[in-house]
């Protein structure tokens, strides 16, 4: 089995344990941020499930998409209770984890899927769906232990596929500038590569001066628009402004 589906069967089960082992569990109470509900997220994360599952079954028998079916999925879910999104979000993330399972080897070779803005074989698709479900995962459960963090594990696959989600999760401000970032666990060396109009992530060797390091796990929840301002670190503070989340 591939580390990503490794790291996301223990994700899915993550979500599960957070929710179970929650008392007395609000669905209507905030998750992060606090405009969506513990139950919006699951919803969120349950209609995802549906969705890349139906891409994953189409790409395996080369079968078109349904245009309006990402819609109808999106509007099944928010005619859900906040009870049943709950419930049933499980479920669905289980369901995608067990489909991605049932690929066969040979065919997990040959697969290639190209939606939006990526272009993915098996193990970029699992780390794309692992990189949604367990920073989803961290906003419900940061809301109920303001101590949470991604795991290692999740960061390390997370972090090699980052710089697909650069360029479209950033925003450009105007300057022209490198901002060279050291992570921590696990350790690498990158830059963040402003254009005018554009972002990127590149790999490097940094052998001046680091303008920012900071643990993997927050480095990607940065990206994601999960951190929070760290006052009087301007480095920090620019960033989060140029990755406000999506």
């Amino acid at each position: 089995m591939s580390q990503p589906l490794n790291v996301l069967r223990n994700s899915v089960e993550h979500l599960r344990s957070v929710i179970e082992s929650a008392t007395n569990l609000d669905p209507d109470a905030p998750a992060y941020p606090a405009e969506w509900s513990i139950a919006d997220t699951l919803s969120h994360i349950g209609s995802g499930a549906v969705i890349l599952k139906q891409l994953l079954e189409d790409a395996i028998s080369g079968s078109e998409a349904d245009a309006g079916f990402n819609q109808s999925v999106w509007d099944a879910w928010n005619a859900k209770t906040p009870i049943d999104q709950v419930k049933d979000g499980l479920t669905a993330d289980r369901a995608l984890l067990e489909a991605f399972e049932a690929v066969p080897e040979e065919q997990r070779k040959s697969f290639r899927l190209k939606f939006g803005p990526f272009d993915l074989d098996f193990n970029g698709f699992v780390a794309l769906r692992l990189g949604e479900q367990a920073l989803h995962t961290w906003d419900i459960e940061v809301a109920l232990d303001p101590s949470a963090t991604l795991s290692s594990d999740v960061a390390e696959v997370v972090l090699e596929g980052l710089g697909r989600l650069v360029g479209f999760s950033g925003k450009a401000n105007g300057k022209t500038q490198d901002i060279r970032v050291r992570t921590t666990e696990p350790v690498r060396d990158l830059t963040i590569v402003f254009a005018s109009d554009s972002l990127s992530l590149v790999t490097a060797t940094h052998s001046e001066v680091i303008d920012l390091e900071l643990p993997a796990e927050a480095f990607i929840r940065l990206v994601y628009g999960r951190l929070d301002s760290d006052e009087g670190n301007d480095t920090l503070d620019d960033l989060i402004s140029a990755f406000p989340g999506f």
